[in-house]
C-alpha cells in the first residue's frame, strides 16, 4: 500500500467544494476521454495500477485524517475550509473505504478520440463531492495512456517500413525494434514504472527495469516483459584512450563471445570504427561469433550518420538482398540508433533507408525522455468532467459548451465542449462509440465496473491487455 495519504491527494481547491455544489446535491457522475491530440487513436492502460497502489480498502483512516488536517489549516490559513467530520462519515458509516463506483473499457482497448473511457460516481448521496475530489488523483492515467499510445503509434510505423522492405523472416523481431531508454529521463521512479510498462504493452525492448517490475507487480505478469542485451556506454569504451579503442572492442567481443552485443561506437570516429576497427580488424571474430553485434552510433545527424554507416558495413561485412529487393546485413551485424530517436524523426530515418535500398530489419533504435518524459495530458488531451448529477431527488444532464473566440475574434465552437447525461461505450461495426446511456438499449455496455465501494472488481493480466491493443 503507498505511504501517500489520499486525503492530500488532491488539487487544494477541490477541499472547497463540499460548500459550493448546490445545496441538495446527492450524486456527481463523470466521465473520462481523450478529447483529440495528436493521435486519432488512443490505448486505455493503467487504470489498475492507481487503484490498486491508492484506492482499495480502508484508505481513510484517523491518523491520515489528523494529518491532512494539520496540512490544510496551514494550507488555508482559515477553518472553514476543510471539513473533517466529511471523512469522519466515510471512516464510521464505510469503514474508511470509499463509496464510489468506478466503470471502465478493459485495459489495452484502443479506440477513438472523444469516447468514454472510464465513469466514476458516488454511491452515498452524502458523498456527493467525493467523486471529482478523485479527479486529481485518477487523471494521471492520462500518462501510461499517453505513453501506451505513443509507442503503438510508432508500431504502426515500423510494421509500415517493414511491410515494404524486411523480409519475411525478419518480422519476428520487431516488437524488439523500438528500445525504451527512458529511466534516468523520466520524472520519477513511478513514471517509469507505469511509463515503462505502458511501452511493453506494444514492444519488448527495455532497459527500464522498473516497468517489467510494475508490469508483474500490478498486472500479473508471469515473467519479466521487458528484455534486454549486455551493452556497453561511454565509460567502458574510451577507457584506454582513442589509441586503445580497438582493443577495448576486442575485450568486448570476448567478454561476451555468444549472443547479441550492443557497443557504442563513436567515442573518437564512427567511420573508423566501422571501417578499420569492426569491418577489418575484428570482422572474421565478428562473423565467427553465435550471435549478433549491434553497433551504435550516437552522435552527428541521424539520417547522414546511418547512411554512411551502412554504406561502409556493407562495404566490408557485404550483404545479401531480401526478397523485397533490399540489402540487409549478415546477421551477426546490425545498428542502433539512440540519439535523437522521437516519434518525427523515426519516420524519415526509415524513409531514408529504404530510398537508400537498405532493409529496415537492419536498424533497430532507443528511445529515451522522447518516449517516457516528452508527453503531456495535452499529447492527447485528456479530461475528466461531469456529465450527470442528482439534486433534490431530481436528475440533471450536466455539460459544458464554451463559447471561444479566435485569433480574429470570431466564435468558434470549442473542443472543449463535453458530454451530457450519463454514457455508455458500445461497438458498432468494430468501431467504439459513446452514446448517451439511454439510448440504443439493445448494445452491449463495453464498460466494465472495476471498483466498487473499495473493492476492485475486475483486473486484467498484462498478457489480456497486450492482446487488446495489438495492432
Amino acid at each position: 500500500m503507498t505511504k501517500e495519504n489520499l486525503i492530500l491527494l488532491a488539487d487544494a481547491y477541490k477541499y472547497s467544494h463540499h460548500k459550493l455544489y448546490i445545496p441538495g446535491t446527492e450524486y456527481i457522475y463523470s466521465y473520462f476521454e481523450s478529447r483529440g491530440g495528436k493521435f486519432q487513436e488512443t490505448v486505455f492502460y493503467g487504470l489498475q495500477y492507481f487503484l490498486m497502489e491508492y484506492l482499495q480498502g480502508a484508505v481513510i483512516t484517523k491518523e491520515k485524517l489528523d494529518e491532512a488536517e494539520t496540512t490544510l489549516l496551514e494550507v488555508f490559513g482559515r477553518n472553514d475550509v476543510f471539513d473533517r467530520s466529511r471523512f469522519e462519515y466515510i471512516i464510521e458509516k464505510h469503514g474508511g473505504r470509499l463509496p464510489v463506483r468506478i466503470k471502465a473499457v478493459p485495459e489495452g482497448t484502443v479506440t477513438g478520440v472523444r469516447n468514454v473511457l472510464m465513469t466514476i460516481e458516488n454511491t452515498d448521496p452524502n458523498c456527493y463531492w467525493l467523486t471529482n475530489f478523485l479527479e486529481t488523483l485518477l487523471m494521471q492515467v492520462w500518462y501510461p495512456c499517453t505513453v501506451a499510445t505513443l509507442s503503438r503509434e510508432i508500431k504502426k510505423t515500423v510494421k509500415k517500413y517493414y511491410d515494404e522492405t524486411a523480409s519475411e523472416a525478419a518480422f519476428a523481431g520487431i516488437d524488439f525494434v523500438l528500445n525504451d531508454f527512458g529511466f534516468r529521463g523520466a520524472s520519477s521512479v513511478e513514471s517509469a514504472g507505469i511509463g515503462g510498462s505502458a511501452h511493453l504493452l506494444n514492444f519488448s525492448g527495455s532497459d527500464t527495469l522498473i516497468g517489467s517490475t510494475f508490469a508483474k507487480r500490478y498486472y500479473q505478469a508471469p515473467v519479466a516483459p521487458g528484455l534486454s542485451i549486455p551493452a556497453t556506454e561511454h565509460s567502458i569504451v574510451t577507457m584506454l584512450g582513442e589509441e586503445g579503442e580497438v582493443d577495448i572492442f576486442r575485450h568486448i567481443l570476448n567478454a561476451f563471445p555468444t549472443g547479441t552485443i550492443a557497443c557504442v561506437s563513436d567515442s573518437y570516429n564512427i567511420l573508423r570504427a566501422c571501417r578499420e576497427y569492426w569491418g577489418t580488424e575484428l570482422k572474421e571474430q565478428i562473423l565467427n561469433r553465435q550471435g549478433t553485434l549491434v553497433i551504435r552510433p550516437d552522435s552527428g545527424d541521424a539520417i547522414q550518420t546511418l547512411l554512411k554507416v551502412f554504406e561502409i558495413l556493407m562495404e566490408t561485412f557485404g550483404y545479401t538482398v531480401n526478397e523485397k529487393g533490399f540489402k540487409v546485413l549478415p546477421p551477426q551485424v546490425r545498428v542502433i540508433q539512440g540519439d535523437g530517436i522521437s516519434y518525427s524523426s523515426i519516420p524519415p530515418i526509415f524513409e531514408a533507408l529504404k530510398q537508400a535500398g537498405i532493409s529496415a530489419e537492419n536498424l533497430v533504435l532507443g528511445m529515451g525522455g522522447a518516449l517516457l518524459q516528452r508527453v503531456n495530458r495535452d499529447t492527447q488531451e485528456y479530461a475528466l468532467k461531469c456529465s450527470y448529477a442528482v439534486v433534490n431527488g431530481k436528475p440533471i444532464n450536466v455539460q459544458k459548451n464554451p463559447l471561444e473566440l479566435d485569433a480574429n475574434g470570431n466564435t468558434r465552437v470549442s473542443f472543449k465542449k463535453s458530454k451530457s447525461g450519463k454514457q455508455k461505450l458500445v461497438l458498432e461495426n468494430g468501431v467504439y462509440i459513446s452514446l448517451p446511456e439511454h439510448e440504443a438499449p439493445e448494445k452491449a455496455d463495453q464498460l466494465v465496473t472495476v471498483f466498487e465501494d473499495g473493492d476492485i472488481k475486475a483486473t486484467y493480466t498484462f498478457n489480456q491487455i497486450r492482446k487488446n491493443a495489438t495492432i
